[in-house]
């Protein structure tokens, strides 16, 4: 086994332990920061790929704003009377069978994965510039539409959290 079998091996058991670990803690904080462990193992999974522009990103935005982000609103909820009741505990058989679908469903679709046409980028163009300027021609001339329409929907979504939070504000 080569280093960099073993190094993609501890990353994939590192983050599917820990996937495991935040949906079955009680403490929601203790999630947070176990889903920051979580991110840095993915971003260790780009570096592998060698897609460092990637891995810088899920660092920078998932690991920096978006972890802040499930914090606060952690911080913000009133957990104590849901955490004091039993209300989740009597869900688990119902929710191991669910899994357990799932799972069969996600290994029958693996099985029957047919790979779709190549794209243009072939290894050794992406190797004559770098994976930024990659990302960026397809990202703003193939994919400019998608990429306009989720700005638009990132959009909408804070101007209605700000509208949320400034209703329950009385000042």
């Amino acid at each position: 086994m080569s280093l960099l079998e073993i190094f993609f091996f501890y990353h994939a058991i590192v983050i599917v332990t820990l996937a495991a670990f935040i949906i079955t803690r009680s403490n929601p904080v203790h999630s947070i920061v176990l889903m920051l462990i979580l991110f840095f193992h993915i971003a260790g999974l780009y570096l592998f790929l060698d897609a460092e522009f990637i891995a810088a990103i899920q660092v920078l935005v998932y690991a920096g704003a978006i972890l802040v982000l499930f914090l606060f609103v952690v911080l913000l909820l009133n957990l104590k009377a849901e955490m004091a009741s039993r209300l989740y505990i009597i869900r688990w058989p119902l929710g191991i069978i669910v899994i357990s679908m799932l799972l069969i469903v996600m290994f029958a679709g693996v099985k029957s994965f047919v790979p779709g046409p190549k794209g243009d980028f072939t290894i050794q163009l992406i190797a004559q510039e770098t994976h930024t300027a990659a990302i960026g021609r397809v990202l703003y001339t193939k994919f400019l539409f998608p990429f306009e329409v989720a700005s638009l929907l990132l959009l909408v979504a804070i101007v209605g959290a700000i509208v949320l939070a400034k209703k329950h504000i009385k000042t």
